[in-house]
């Protein structure tokens, strides 16, 4: 993204008084801990945030930092991407396809714009406004392009950040670092070639409920001829999340923040409890995709009509049931899965599409006690390859099947 002119700062005398910065997140202050700043300084990341918050310092005007924040958030995702992708130098010795950096160094980016104090005026609300750009941009979300070729398929993917941080620091997430290996990848499939585009999302409720879903998928889904969302799920076994459910369990997300509730949408009136994938569910369980099990996983936990309380069913929602749980669960995953499905139907888009769980990804059985062990070994690296590869084949064998009736 190109940085063009600068506008001139504003007078001394008609500047407002400068904000007072905000102090740094639950996510943020993470950061300070030693595997943080051991992923950063083995990846070659740990220059980001003192490269902005340096950067920062020579702003002038609420405009040059729009424009700062946009370039630097989008090299921070081209840089993660590159390297993920095997150009460029490594910038350390953890494997190329962690993703991990690009959360911790995004983190730190963060930080430093929430802390500045610039000379010019800045509200709580421009400041906002600014994390906001920065987040779209280092996420990807806001580079989402396919070109006006044709002859070719166009494939969105998305994934999400790390969680349970405060139980494993260290933890990785398979379904971002898919995200890092695929995007503006092509790859071959029966159908033809396909190109594919990613994005990665917090772990946040309130980013969710802010509509960052909708946001970045609106503009692109109508443009695509198969999306999923991709999140880590259930130890060992991939799942097709056949049904998603209007329901937040309360988890703690990536803040440490509960929320227990129906998943928040516009125009409530007319929303479902339930939506169901459109992926080939059927051609992807039978086809050999990788070393995990596919299943079509049907079970929904539910209120049925009439009914006490939450029950498990395993043949998918019955009717006029209330959710409690889609096959993905009551957390960010579901959700995501619920939002884009939904949004998919809102639009009239005849297009598969659902939501793929990953395996768990997991350290060395002699590297799994988080208070003890380190931040990468031969096993972890091989286990999220073979994931990010699996994954690769999932979609490369959706998109040269057809899509299923919905039931």
């Amino acid at each position: 993204m190109t940085v063009g002119a600068v506008l001139a700062p504003v007078p001394a005398q008609a500047q407002a008084p400068a904000a007072t910065g905000a102090p740094p997140t639950v996510e943020e202050r993470r950061l300070d801990l030693a595997v943080p700043q051991e992923i950063l300084r083995r990846s070659g990341f740990d220059g980001v945030a003192p490269e902005f918050a340096r950067e920062l310092r020579g702003v002038r005007s609420y405009r040059q930092a729009e424009r700062l924040v946009a370039r630097e958030g989008g090299a921070l995702w081209r840089r993660a991407v590159d390297r993920a992708q095997g150009r460029g130098p490594a910038g350390g010795d953890l494997s190329r396809d962690d993703d991990r950096p690009l959360y911790w160094a995004r983190l730190g980016m963060t930080r430093e714009l929430r802390g500045w104090e610039p000379g010019f005026g800045l509200s709580a609300g421009r400041r906002a406004a600014l994390l906001d750009g920065l987040e779209r941009a280092s996420r990807g979300q806001d580079s989402l392009a396919y070109g006006s070729g044709s002859g070719y398929k166009r494939i969105l993917l998305t994934g999400f950040d790390p969680f349970t941080l405060d139980r494993d620091i260290r933890i990785s997430n398979p379904s971002g670092a898919t995200a890092l290996a695929l995007d503006g990848t092509w790859i071959s499939t029966a159908a033809g070639p396909a190109r594919i585009e990613t994005a990665v999302f917090p772990v946040r409720w309130a980013d969710f409920a802010a509509g960052t879903v909708e946001r970045t998928l609106r503009p692109v889904l109508p443009k695509v001829d198969l999306f999923t969302t991709v999140s880590q799920g259930r130890v060992g076994r991939i799942d097709i999340e056949r049904f998603n459910g209007a329901w937040r369990g309360g988890f703690p997300d990536n803040e440490n923040v509960s929320r227990t509730e129906t998943v928040p949408v516009s125009d409530p009136s007319s929303q479902p409890q339930w939506t169901s994938t459109t992926l080939p569910y059927g051609a992807i369980v039978a086809a050999r995709t990788g070393p995990f099990p596919v299943y079509d996983h049907t079970s929904v936990t539910e209120i049925p009509v009439g009914g006490a309380g939450p029950v498990v069913r395993e043949a998918g929602p019955s009717a006029g049931s209330v959710a409690r749980a889609g096959g993905g669960g009551d957390y960010l995953s579901n959700e995501i899965a619920y939002r884009a499905t939904l949004l998919r139907d809102r639009l009239g888009l005849a297009i598969p599409g659902g939501h793929v769980h990953t395996p768990v990804l997991q350290f060395g059985p002699d590297n799994a006690d988080p208070s003890t062990g380190s931040i990468t070994d031969p096993e972890f690296v091989r286990n999220r390859g073979e994931i990010v590869g699996q994954v690769r084949a999932i979609v490369t064998t959706a998109a040269a099947s057809p899509t299923p009736p919905l039931p």
